[in-house]
C-alpha cells in the first residue's frame, strides 16, 4: 500500500506532468550534482572559490525580486477568519484557480520532491513537510534553509500529517503569480515566482503564515523573531527574542559583537522563532530553520563582521548569492555596504556593465544571500537543543525617525502585547512597493500572520496567562534622527549597550523611571563609556514628545478600528490608559 507521501507525489505528478521526478535525499553528493546541473542550465554561476568557498551566483527575473504581498492570499473558510491583515479568497475558488495554473506546468521539466523538517528532527516542536518544485535553485536553497532528505523521509514515514508545499516558477509572469495559503489543509500553492519568500515555502509561507495558525490552534507562537543568547563575563547566558521588520537591524543584532569585554552574543536564529510554554512555565524558543536568507546591502566588515565570516565559511555546501552585483576583477559578489569603495569593474544585478555615474545601486536593494546557519562562527551550542532555550527577554523594534525613544521597558505582559501591537515602521525594499512610508507592523508580523490579527492579539494574551515566568518585554528604536536628518544613535555594535541594560533589568540590578509609555533607563543607567555622545543627545534619544505621542495614539485608534470587535478589551484598555497618561 502506498504511503501518504507517495500518494502526494503521485497526485502532484498527475497534476503537473513533469518529464522526470527527483526525490531529494539531502546528501552532499546530491547537492554537488544539482549545483553542476544548475550551472549547465545557466541558473547558477560559480564564484571565486578562494574568497567565497562553494558559492554560486543567481540572477532572478527583474520582475521577481521581492515578496509579492498583494498577490499573497490566506484562504480560510470565511473572510473574517483571515482578517483585514490578509488578502482573502474562498478556498474552493483559490484551488480551482491554482490547479488550472499548475495543470501540465512541469512538462519538459524535472519535479524536485523535497522532504524536510522544520526544527531539529529530535524535537517534539519540529514539523514534517514536503515541497515539490520545478526549480533547481529552489531545491538547493531549501537544502540550505531546512533539514532536507533522509531524516525527514524517515520522520514522515506512514504519517499523513505533513505540510504540503506546491511550487512552480511557471513563466514568471506577474499576471499569473499567486501565493495561496490554506491553513485548514496545511497547504501552500505558489505559482509564477522564484523569489525566496514566495518560493522557499518552508520559510515565510509555512514557518510563519501556516505555523502561526497551527500555533493558534495548538497553543504556541510562530514569530518573525531572532533568537540570541547573551553571555556575560561570569558565563551566564540570557536568552532573548527580537522582532524587527526587514532592514531594521534584525540580522545585525542576531550576529552582534558586543563592545564590552567579556560579553558575547550566541546566535540561534536570525528570522523565525517557534515559542512554546515549557513544563516549568517558562517560554522556550527554537529556530525552525537551518539557514539564513539575509539582505545583502548594508552587510559589511564594519556593520556585521560575523555575517561576512559566515559567508566565507565552507562547512556546509553551497552558499548562494542572488541579485547582488559581481566584481569582475576577482569574480566575487559585491553590494553597497560591503566595502567603502565601489569596485571599478562591476556587472550590476541585471547583468549590465555598471555605470557609477548613473546614481543607481549596483546590487538590487533586496539582493540576498542564502547560507547555512552551521557556517556561522557565533552559532550557539544550544542551537540544536530539542527543548529550545528559555527566554528571559523579548525585544520589539522598528525604524522611526521620531516619536519612539531609544529604549523603554513595558510594565507587564499586557503592556508588552499592547506595545508590540502598535509597532510602526518605515517600509523597506523587502516588501516591494513604496519605500519610507510608516505603516503599522504589529510584532513585525503584519505580512506573515496567517489569520485575523485581532485573534492573534488574543492568542498572545492567552500565552501570557499560561506562562508563570513571563519574560520582560522591551521596545527599541535605533533609528531616531536629529533636526538635520542625522542618526542620533550609532547603532550596530553599540546596541549591545542597550542589551546590557536589559540584562541588568532582568536580573534586578538597576532601577527604571516610570513614564507615560513605560519604564525608561534612569539617568546614567546606560553604559556609554568609550562612546562619543553628548548628554543632550542622550536626553533627546530617551525623551517623550507628548504631541508626537498624541498623534501616535490617534493613528493607533485608526489601526485598531480596522479589526473591529476582534481587538481584545485588554488592548483597548491599554490604549485608553495611554491617552489618559498623555492628557487626551
Amino acid at each position: 500500500m502506498a504511503t501518504p507521501m507517495e500518494l502526494f507525489i503521485r497526485e502532484m505528478e498527475e497534476l503537473t506532468c513533469p518529464d522526470s521526478i527527483h526525490i531529494m535525499d539531502g546528501s552532499d553528493e546530491e547537492a554537488r550534482n544539482l549545483s553542476e546541473l544548475a550551472q549547465k542550465e545557466k541558473v547558477l554561476t560559480k564564484l571565486n572559490d578562494k574568497v567565497y568557498p562553494d558559492s554560486y551566483y543567481h540572477r532572478s527575473n527583474p520582475n521577481d525580486v521581492a515578496r509579492t504581498e498583494h498577490l499573497t492570499f490566506v484562504c480560510t473558510p470565511t473572510k473574517e477568519q483571515a482578517g483585514p491583515n490578509n488578502n482573502w479568497l474562498d478556498p474552493a475558488e483559490a484551488k480551482t484557480k491554482m490547479n488550472a495554473l499548475f495543470k501540465d506546468c512541469m512538462k519538459g521539466r524535472t519535479m524536485y520532491v523535497i522532504p524536510f523538517v522544520m526544527g531539529n528532527p529530535k524535537s517534539k516542536y519540529a514539523k514534517n513537510c514536503i515541497q515539490v518544485t520545478d526549480s533547481v535553485y529552489v531545491a538547493l536553497s531549501m537544502r540550505i534553509m531546512s533539514r532536507v532528505g533522509k531524516q525527514a523521509t524517515e520522520r514522515i514515514g506512514n504519517c499523513a500529517d505533513f505540510f504540503k508545499g506546491i511550487h512552480s516558477v511557471g513563466d514568471v509572469n506577474p499576471d499569473r503569480r499567486f501565493i495561496m495559503h490554506f491553513p485548514q489543509d496545511n497547504t501552500v500553492m505558489s505559482f509564477g515566482s522564484g523569489y525566496g519568500g514566495n518560493a522557499l515555502l518552508g520559510k515565510k509561507c509555512y514557518s510563519l503564515r501556516i505555523a502561526s495558525y497551527l500555533g493558534y490552534q495548538e497553543g504556541w507562537l510562530a514569530e518573525h523573531m531572532i533568537v540570541i543568547g547573551v553571555e556575560a563575563p561570569d558565563g551566564k547566558v540570557t536568552y532573548f527574542l527580537g522582532a524587527f521588520p526587514s532592514a531594521c537591524g534584525k540580522t545585525n543584532l542576531a550576529l552582534l559583537q558586543p563592545v564590552f569585554p567579556g560579553y558575547k552574543v550566541w546566535t540561534l536564529g536570525d528570522d523565525i522563532a517557534w515559542i512554546n510554554v515549557g513544563e516549568d512555565g517558562q517560554l522556550y524558543a527554537i529556530n525552525p530553520e537551518a539557514g539564513m536568507f539575509g539582505v545583502a546591502p548594508g552587510t559589511g566588515i564594519k556593520t556585521n563582521p560575523v555575517m561576512v565570516d559566515t559567508l566565507k565559511n565552507d562547512k556546509f555546501f553551497p552558499t548562494l548569492f542572488t541579485n547582488t552585483a559581481i566584481d569582475n576583477s576577482d569574480n566575487t559578489p559585491w553590494w553597497e555596504g560591503l566595502s567603502d569603495e565601489t569596485p571599478a569593474d562591476l556587472t550590476d544585478w541585471q547583468g549590465q556593465k555598471y555605470d557609477k555615474s548613473s546614481g543607481k545601486p549596483a546590487a538590487h536593494p533586496n539582493s540576498r544571500f542564502t547560507v547555512s546557519i552551521y557556517n556561522c562562527p557565533a552559532l550557539s551550542p544550544e542551537y540544536d537543543n530539542p527543548k529550545g532555550v528559555p527566554i528571559s527577554g523579548i525585544i520589539f523594534g522598528g525604524r522611526r525617525r521620531n516619536t519612539i525613544p531609544l529604549v523603554y521597558e513595558c510594565k507587564d505582559w499586557e503592556s508588552g502585547v499592547f506595545t508590540a501591537s502598535i509597532i510602526g515602521s518605515e517600509t523597506t525594499a523587502a516588501a516591494g512597493g513604496t519605500q519610507g512610508v510608516v505603516r503599522r507592523d504589529p510584532m513585525a508580523m503584519l505580512p506573515f500572520c496567517g489569520y485575523n490579527m485581532g485573534d492573534y492579539f488574543k492568542h498572545w494574551l492567552s500565552i501570557g496567562k499560561k506562562t508563570s515566568k513571563q519574560p520582560k518585554i522591551f521596545m527599541v528604536n535605533w533609528f531616531r534622527k536629529d533636526e538635520n536628518g542625522n542618526f542620533m544613535w550609532p547603532g550596530f555594535r553599540d546596541n549591545s549597550r542597550i542589551i546590557k541594560w536589559m540584562i541588568e533589568r532582568i536580573e534586578g540590578k538597576t532601577g527604571a523611571k516610570e513614564t507615560e509609555i513605560g519604564l525608561m533607563p534612569e539617568d546614567n543607567a546606560l553604559d556609554t563609556s568609550g562612546l562619543t555622545i553628548s548628554k543632550e543627545t542622550m536626553d533627546k534619544l530617551l525623551s517623550i514628545n507628548k504631541e508626537d505621542w498624541k498623534k501616535e495614539a490617534s493613528m493607533i485608534e485608526e489601526f485598531y478600528a480596522k479589526f473591529g470587535d476582534t481587538i481584545p478589551a485588554e488592548l483597548k484598555n491599554k490604549l485608553a490608559e495611554l491617552k489618559k497618561n498623555l492628557g487626551i
